[in-house]
């Protein structure tokens, strides 16, 4: 067992190991890596149609630009020439004649998330064919693609596009997620990333007023496999348990012991954990009564509570 991983029976006090250090940092590369993904996608019953169906059907053509070509790499397609009828592009915010947003700029987003470190070739497919702009205010939709989190509200933030990839894709693995909990849904953008990730996606949030944009944010996309709960997220939902992956969108002092009950063995959790000083904290099911943790690298969330408001 490496000098980064512990392992604990129950009962659990705390998974922060505060004498460890911070895990592996990640150097730059110098390409983005490939995201044509193998025909097995389609067979895992990975569900990203009904995403992308949305996206082109309310967010504009899709015949060569980035939400085309990454929907066509998750579903295991090599080439498509398949240009849907679209409506007009509401993401095409324009200052004067020239567009604010573009595909292009996506494409570039995606790119310095691969610099940074992220490898997994379906977690960037699914960064590119989201258009993180429509989850963001008007007023900072300029901002969309800049690898920072901006406020949605309510003293919340949607979370870097790094940040985001990076805990999807150590949740992940590189295997199947059938089931995924999100704790934290807020303006709804991880759930449509997950959602081309993972077969069935649960997503909890404690503020009502955000839970309600998420909606409104997701609705027209017509994601078929993710459900929305208004709730509180430190109970998880173990009406719908066990889960493959559980992520966190808000760091507490620890892991609540009613989520780790609900990953099933073999299962992979990501949060951020801590006060000031917070560390992405990946736990691992290994056995009814046991589970492993590593650090992996420092983060900055906003705090978890507990409760609905």
């Amino acid at each position: 067992m490496s000098g980064k991983d512990k392992r604990f029976p129950l009962p659990l006090s705390s998974i922060v190991d505060k004498g460890r250090g911070i895990g592996a940092s990640h150097s730059p590369k110098t390409a983005m890596p490939q995201t044509a993904m193998q025909n097995q996608n389609a067979s895992r019953g990975l569900a990203p149609k009904p995403l992308t169906a949305g996206i082109a059907g309310a967010y504009g053509s899709t015949g060569t630009p980035a939400a085309a070509r990454a929907a066509a790499d998750i579903r295991g397609l090599q080439h498509s020439q398949h240009s849907p009828q679209s409506k007009p592009l509401p993401q095409q915010v324009s200052a004067g004649s020239r567009p604010l947003v573009s595909d292009a700029v996506r494409r570039a987003m995606v790119a310095r998330v691969a610099q940074q470190g992220v490898k997994d070739s379906l977690v960037l497919a699914a960064m590119e064919a989201v258009p993180r702009h429509l989850f963001i205010e008007s007023g900072l939709v300029s901002q969309a693609y800049i690898d920072a989190s901006l406020p949605i509200g309510h003293h919340q933030t949607i979370s870097q596009p790094y940040i985001v990839a990076r805990m999807i894709e150590i949740m992940r693995n590189g295997g199947t997620l059938n089931r995924v909990l999100e704790i934290g849904t807020g303006c709804g953008y991880q759930a449509a990333v997950l959602s081309l990730v993972a077969k069935d996606v649960y997503s909890i949030e404690r503020i009502k007023a955000l839970h309600e944009l998420a909606k409104t944010n997701l609705r027209p996309m017509r994601i078929a496999n993710i459900r929305l709960h208004y709730g509180d997220g430190m109970l998880g939902m173990p009406q719908v348990a066990p889960f493959d992956g559980i992520i966190l969108a808000a760091a507490g002092m620890e892991v609540p012991q009613a989520l780790l009950d609900q990953l099933s063995i073999g299962g992979r959790l990501i949060a951020p954990v801590g006060g000031r000083n917070q560390v992405l904290q990946l736990v691992q099911r290994v056995a009814k009564n046991e589970w492993s943790s590593t650090v992996m690298e420092q983060c900055h969330f906003v705090p978890l509570h507990k409760g609905v408001i």
